[in-house]
């Protein structure tokens, strides 16, 4: 299995606050056929690797008089613990949730944000030009902005999945 963030659209109503039944309809996402339908179809994501350093370029934008909507892109949202607390948990966004991550996405400056993150996120890829680096962040954050904006209409809930 690969390190990933998945990300799935789902009724707000459907959700079940319920770590085995999230990890069923998650790991439904598993098919890769049916995974890569989802996200042709607009109702999945996924960040690939990236998404704790992803999480980190979009720390940059935290001021301590602001809002913690940064945090809400990659991390944020409502968590669902496993019972025994050794399995990540779930994290749900709820509309309202999904409408602020939309709306922080697309009024964050991604070329802001790289040049306050770049000092932290760029020495484990010292290996790659920095160009090359900062691509795969942008298509990350363009994927995830392109992703929310798309789902704020529909009124539906985000559920995100880490496995490592």
């Amino acid at each position: 299995m690969s390190i990933e963030m998945q990300l799935r659209v789902m009724p707000e109503s459907e959700v079940r606050e319920d770590w085995a039944w999230l990890a069923e309809f998650m790991v439904d996402a598993g098919d890769f056929d049916r995974f890569q339908a989802e996200r042709r179809a607009g109702i999945a994501e996924v960040v690939e690797y990236h998404f704790p350093a992803l999480h980190e370029v979009y720390k940059a934008a935290y001021t301590p008089q602001g809002s913690h909507d940064w945090e809400l892109p990659v991390f944020g949202g409502d968590p669902v613990y496993h019972a025994t607390y050794n399995q990540p948990p779930f994290l749900i966004l709820r509309p309202a949730q999904v409408r602020d991550v939309a709306d922080f996405l697309a009024a964050v400056s991604f070329d802001d944000l790289w040049e306050v993150a770049r000092p932290k996120v760029l020495p484990p890829f010292s290996a790659f030009d920095e160009a090359e680096v900062k691509g795969w962040f942008l298509t990350h954050h363009t994927d995830l902005q392109a992703f929310y904006t798309r789902t704020v209409p529909t009124g539906h809930a985000v559920v995100k999945a880490f496995w490592y």
